[in-house]
C-alpha cells in the first residue's frame, strides 16, 4: 500500500484541492505568479488538506464544503516552509529548487506572505468567527514554535520536554486543527470534534518524530534532500537528545554539537554516532506511542468506512520511509 492509496475515499476532491491551490495564485505580478506555482507544483504528501476532508466525510458522504478549507490549510503550512527555507538557507525541498534557491530571500518573504494571505482570505470565506480565531491562534503557534527551534539551535543542554513542545507548535497543531475543524464546519458533535482534535495532534507528534528519524537513516533520494540536514542546520532531534545522554560518545557529541562549524563539517560522523547510539530506536517508541494514543480516539468516533482510512494513514505514518 502507498500514502496515495490511503486517501482512495477521498481522491476526486484532492485533485479539486490541487486545482484549488494553482486558481488561488491570482496576481497580475508575474514574477510571484512564477514563484508561488513553482511552491505549489514542487507537489509534497498533502496530509493537512487530506485530513480536512476525511474528518468531514466521517459526517456526510458530500464534503465539497470543505475543499477551501482544505486548500487554506495547505497554503499555510507552504508559507511556512517557503519561509523556514530562508532561514534555513536550503536549496532544496522534496528534490527540487526551493523558492529560495530560484528567486532569492526577499522574493521568497513575499511570496510566502502572500500565500499566507491568501489563506486567510479563503478561511474568511466561511463567516466564522470560532474557525478564524482557530487558524488564528495556530498560525501564531507556528511561528512562535520556529523561534524557538531557531533560538535552540547548538543547544545541547535541551531536554525531551524541550523537544516535544517544539514539534507541537512546529507540526501536530496545524495537524489537529486540520481535523478540528473539517469536524467543525461539518456539523459534528462537540465530542467527535474533541477527538478528532487529539487525533491530529497524537498522529502529528507521531509525524514529527518520524520525520526526524528520517533525517538520519532514510536514503537521500527518497528523502529528498541530503541525510543529516538537520545536524548540518543546528536541530538538535529526539535521537540526538537521547544519544546526548545515554551514548558512550555523549561527550564528544556534545563538543560537536555545540559547534556551528562542527556541525557542518563532521555532520556525517555525527550521524553515525547517533546512529550507533539507541537514539533511532528509541525515538521510534516515542512515535509509536504517540501512534497509539491517536489510534484511541478513533474508536471515538462514528464507525463508518472512512474511519478504517484513519487508522490505515496512522499505521502508515508510523512505519513510513519518507
Amino acid at each position: 500500500m502507498t500514502g496515495l492509496d490511503l486517501f482512495d475515499p477521498i481522491s476526486n476532491e484532492l485533485n479539486l484541492v490541487e486545482t484549488g491551490l494553482l486558481a488561488s495564485i491570482d496576481t497580475d505580478l508575474p514574477v510571484l505568479e512564477q514563484a508561488a506555482s513553482h511552491l505549489i507544483k514542487a507537489g509534497g504528501k498533502r496530509l493537512r488538506p487530506a485530513f480536512v476532508l476525511l474528518s468531514a466525510k466521517l459526517f456526510g458522504d458530500d464534503v465539497q464544503h470543505a475543499i477551501p478549507l482544505a486548500i487554506s490549510l495547505e497554503l499555510i503550512h507552504m508559507a511556512s516552509l517557503v519561509h523556514d527555507d530562508v532561514i534555513d538557507n536550503s536549496e532544496l525541498r522534496r528534490g527540487k529548487p526551493t523558492v529560495m534557491s530560484q528567486w532569492g530571500n526577499r522574493l521568497s518573504i513575499y511570496t510566502g506572505n502572500y500565500v499566507l494571505a491568501k489563506s486567510l482570505a479563503l478561511i474568511a470565506e466561511y463567516q466564522r468567527r470560532d474557525v478564524i480565531g482557530i487558524m488564528a491562534d495556530t498560525s501564531m503557534s507556528i511561528c512562535e514554535g520556529e523561534i524557538k527551534q531557531m533560538r535552540s539551535c547548538y543547544d545541547v543542554s535541551q531536554g525531551l520536554k524541550d523537544y516535544l513542545r517544539r514539534i507541537e507548535r512546529k507540526t501536530a497543531l496545524l495537524i489537529a486543527v486540520s481535523c478540528q475543524l473539517g469536524a467543525m464546519i461539518s456539523q459534528a458533535a462537540d465530542e467527535h470534534v474533541q477527538a478528532l482534535k487529539r487525533f491530529g495532534y497524537y498522529l502529528g507528534m507521531a509525524f514529527q518524530i518520524t520525520d526526524d528519524i528520517l533525517d538520519f537513516v532514510a536514503d537521500e533520494e527518497i528523502l529528498g534532500k541530503p541525510v543529516g540536514s538537520d545536524i548540518r542546520q543546528g536541530v538538535i532531534t529526539l535521537p540526538a537528545i537521547y544519544a546526548l545522554r545515554c551514548s558512550q560518545h555523549a561527550d564528544r557529541l556534545a563538543g560537536l554539537l555545540s559547534s556551528p562549524r562542527a556541525c557542518a563539517d563532521h555532520a556525517e560522523d555525527i550521524v553515525a554516532m547517533i546512529n550507533d547510539s539507541d537514539g533511532i530506536d528509541y525515538a521510534y517508541y516515542a512515535s509509536n506511542r504517540f501512534a497509539e494514543r491517536a489510534l484511541r480516539q478513533l474508536d471515538l468516533l462514528p464507525d463508518v468506512a472512512v474511519r478504517e482510512s484513519l487508522h490505515r494513514i496512522t499505521d502508515f505514518i508510523s512505519g513510513r520511509e519518507y
